[in-house]
């Protein structure tokens, strides 16, 4: 589908600001909110809001259903009367650009216990009864998701293949009995997941009455470790002892000279498409009520997934294999109706990728950073753009746009010397610039494009270099941790911002 002409910022809640050791759904995400309607911005794009698991990954998640709790507000909670300000001593602050996950934890797992005790205790009668009616309407996945967890922390953390073997197989009997042993860590699972939907809603809602729509993300492959591959094993091509066959990745590639190598589980296509891709359109649909629009990460893989045997170390092992994307869409679509879904066209493209994506009229990518490698038939120069695509000076998988600019060859760089001064000749030639403000010259870029959508990732618009890079492919360690300093935002760049959303024609007015 075509989206109106718009602008957006690219920046997940875990990076936003705040006392609490990580970005949450609290006061400094209303106040961003505010910052994006006084800068003339209609998208705020996330990340997976699902519960990370290994990495702390927001593409690793334990659930393609449930929220990740870290984002639970603390504030919030006080004004629920679920805690008490005292409750919030001992705070994992931290440093503030930079979350630590394993503080985080530890502090936001304390007060969630404490919520969900004082809950159990003394709950208000209204917030009683919204968390009877939030277990009734998620009832296809929350009672599975939350025994996962539970079970989970009963085997001390380890991947669900490794649980006792009755388990494993979900033995029913089995399964019945861990359900009453473990019914008190059951409900809080359940409570916390009500918590995390309750204020993500709210701010949906604070957001749309402002004309902001929230863009997420859809990753295509699940998480090996997660209630998701548990709960459906038939759907993925599995060993018997719950280990993958095979796993995705991308082949060797402009982030990585060894591919990228995933580990995700790859789905049994052929069971999904003879029951009619009930579980696809489930999680379509659950994620449609989160977001208003829906960006499909590794879109390719809709077309073919790249298979590498499951003990392989790299990615460079792999084969193509062709999967069932058009009857997946057409099934979504005709179960759900019109799809508002940006496809990550990213990578490799071959003739069918396209084919499926026009087929569909899903708007691809564009990558302003992607553009200066080739000669001026590159399709990520904007000269080059149709209307129909989402321009990014970057995305959360590349450098920041002034990282990329200064960027000299390194450990697991794909260029050389040679190659970086080339692209950044080219860069500032078909910019017009001297590149002291690079990342303007970015934003102007995609701004002034044909391009119907255009998204600039916070670190962009901040003018931040590589430390504030969000994910580097192919890494496991630093990732995801970025935050932004509240300081940073200066006064002056709402003002700078909306004038060029508004010279560009990209102010689409308040929502009715």
């Amino acid at each position: 589908m075509n989206f109106p002409r718009s602008s957006g910022i690219l920046l997940h809640p875990t990076s936003l600001p705040g006392p609490f050791g990580i970005g949450d759904l609290g006061p400094p995400a209303y106040a961003f909110a505010d910052f994006l309607v006084a800068s003339g911005q209609s998208l705020w794009q996330v990340l997976p809001l699902g519960p990370t698991g290994y990495g702390d990954s927001p593409y690793a998640c334990y659930s393609a259903f449930a929220g990740n709790t870290l984002l639970i507000s603390p504030e919030k909670l006080v004004e629920d009367k679920l805690l008490v300000q005292e409750d919030l001593t001992g705070t994992a602050t931290g440093p503030q650009e930079c979350v630590d996950f394993e503080a985080v934890h530890e502090f936001k797992d304390s007060i969630l216990c404490k919520a969900f005790a004082r809950f159990t205790q003394n709950a208000d009668s209204r917030l009683r009864t919204a968390f009877e009616e939030f277990r009734r309407r998620n009832l296809s996945w929350l009672d599975d998701y939350a025994l996962f967890r539970a079970l989970k922390d009963a085997h001390g953390g380890v991947a669900w293949n490794e649980w006792d073997a009755s388990y494993v197989r979900r033995e029913p009997a089995a399964l019945a009995s861990a359900a009453e042993k473990l019914s008190d860590q059951i409900e809080a699972q359940k409570f916390y997941q009500f918590l995390f939907f309750r204020q993500w809603f709210a701010l949906k809602a604070y957001c749309n009455e402002r004309g902001i729509k929230f863009v997420g993300d859809i990753p295509i492959f699940v998480a090996q470790d997660s209630a998701d591959v548990w709960t459906n094993s038939d759907q993925f091509k599995l060993n018997k002892n719950g280990t993958p066959i095979v796993v995705a990745g991308v082949p060797p590639d402009y982030f990585s000279a060894t591919g990228q190598l995933w580990g995700n589980p790859l789905y049994n296509w052929d069971h999904m498409l003879a029951d009619g891709f009930k579980w696809w359109i489930r999680r379509v649909e659950s994620t449609l009520k989160v977001v208003d629009i829906v960006r499909v990460d590794h879109f390719r893989g809709f077309a073919a997934c790249w298979e590498i045997p499951g003990g392989d170390k790299t990615a460079e092992r792999g084969r193509w294999v062709k999967a069932p994307g058009k009857e997946l869409f057409a099934a979504i679509r005709a179960a759900l109706g019109e799809l508002p879904i940006i496809a990550e066209d990213l990578g490799v493209i071959t003739p069918d990728v396209v084919a499926l994506r026009d087929g569909f009229g899903f708007p691809g990518m564009r990558i302003l950073q992607f553009a200066f490698g080739g000669d001026t038939k590159n399709i990520d120069l904007p000269h080059n753009y149709e209307r129909n695509v989402v321009a990014y000076t970057g995305t959360h998988d590349n450098d920041t746009t002034v990282g990329w600019f200064s960027s000299v060859p390194g450990e697991g760089s794909t260029r050389t010397a040679e190659q970086i001064e080339r692209e950044r000749t080219f860069c500032l030639n078909y910019l017009n610039t001297t590149g002291e403000e690079i990342h303007w010259d970015f934003i102007r870029g995609v701004m002034a494009s044909v391009a119907n959508t255009a998204v600039v990732p916070l670190q962009d618009l901040l003018g931040r270099g590589t430390e504030a890079r969000m994910n580097l492919p192919n890494s496991t360690e630093g990732n995801w941790s970025w935050r932004f300093n509240p300081e940073a935002l200066t006064a002056d760049i709402p003002a700078r911002l909306k004038g060029l959303t508004e010279l560009y024609g990209r102010v689409i007015g308040t929502a009715s």
